[in-house]
């Protein structure tokens, strides 16, 4: 982008902190992602998706010959007229499907080098999506975390959801550490820390069968455990993972003199030697390494896999496609 801080400054952002107002900025931009099922919905509860089933729907499936047992009120009386012989209406039920979106707003979240923090692009993602939920009348509910915190939303379709869900995003944002101006919350000490296996299990105690759940994470904490949640969660419902990274995670940046420059995560300090041609290409081949294992065990997980930059527009990356087959 040629020039970020306008673009920062037109979204009501600063790339760091949230706020309401840039949140309710994606709630025109819905069509940006495409929400239709892609399983056969497999939810108890009535609602707007039609299901495999055959049962007392509003849609219209089928005539066929009446059986023993049928609903008198459901005959066909005018193929029965045609053919000669009875035949019962048979309708397609139709079926809710929730909308779960896990919003991982950890450390190793609050970080970004060009546009914004991959938490803050992660928060824009969760808001578009919770919001074109809205708009095709789903139930809209979400689990947000970072290590400290958890929020959890359970889903509703009326659009206070949509806000209690936003209102979340910006709560545990102000609470990781980066929003010293705006955050009140101390974190205990003695708590234990929260992880994305933690997160996922909670969302396999959320999430009904036939729900569509989001994962917007770098999921830099993807482990045996959480990968077991993801594996179980996927047998019954529909999974859509949204790795954020940002450039630098991809390759160093490209300097005229070499430098050798300090990194910190907060607690750890490192140093690494820009301008190197050899360190550039080991820097790159192992961090492709690391992004590569992520999308294949999602995949195994049969997890949809649509990466993220926290360094471009949501605009002008879902504009490219809009969820692909695997």
């Amino acid at each position: 982008m040629h020039n970020v801080q306008t673009w920062l400054n037109s979204h009501h952002t600063d790339g760091v902190n949230l706020s309401i107002k840039e949140l309710l900025y994606y709630q025109g931009k819905t069509a940006l992602v495409n929400l239709s099922p892609r399983k056969t919905v497999q939810a108890s509860l009535a609602g707007a998706y039609l299901a495999k089933t055959k049962g007392r729907g509003m849609e219209f499936d089928e005539a066929r010959h009446y059986q023993a047992g049928d609903d008198i009120r459901a005959i066909d009386w005018r193929v029965t007229a045609r053919t000669g012989k009875t035949h019962t209406k048979l309708y397609r039920e139709e079926k809710e499907r929730p909308i779960f979106v896990l919003t991982d707003l950890s450390k190793s979240m609050q970080f970004g080098t060009q546009l914004m923090f991959k938490s803050v692009q992660a928060a824009h993602l969760t808001a578009l999506l919770a919001w074109a939920a809205r708009k095709r009348s789903d139930r809209v509910g979400g689990l947000i975390f970072n290590q400290q915190r958890h929020v959890e939303c359970k889903p509703f379709t009326r659009q206070k959801a949509v806000l209690a869900l936003l209102n979340g995003l910006i709560k545990v944002q102000s609470n990781a550490g980066v929003a010293t101006t705006t955050s009140t919350i101390t974190a205990d000490p003695t708590a234990k820390a929260v992880t994305f296996a933690d997160a996922c299990g909670r969302l396999r105690r959320l999430a009904h069968p036939g729900s569509l759940i989001f994962l917007v994470s770098d999921f830099s904490q993807l482990d045996e455990q959480a990968k077991q949640h993801l594996a179980q969660l996927s047998k019954h419902c529909e999974l859509v993972a949204y790795p954020i990274s940002d450039p630098f995670e991809h390759q160093l940046p490209k300097v005229k003199i070499s430098q050798r420059v300090a990194l910190t995560d907060g607690v750890n300090q490192q140093h690494i030697m820009l301008g190197e041609k050899d360190t550039a290409q080991r820097y790159s081949e192992v961090h492709q390494q690391h992004f590569q294992h992520i999308e294949q065990t999602l995949k195994q997980c049969k997890v949809q896999v649509i990466p993220i930059s926290a360094a471009l527009p949501l605009e002008q990356q879902l504009n490219l496609f809009s969820r692909p087959s695997r």
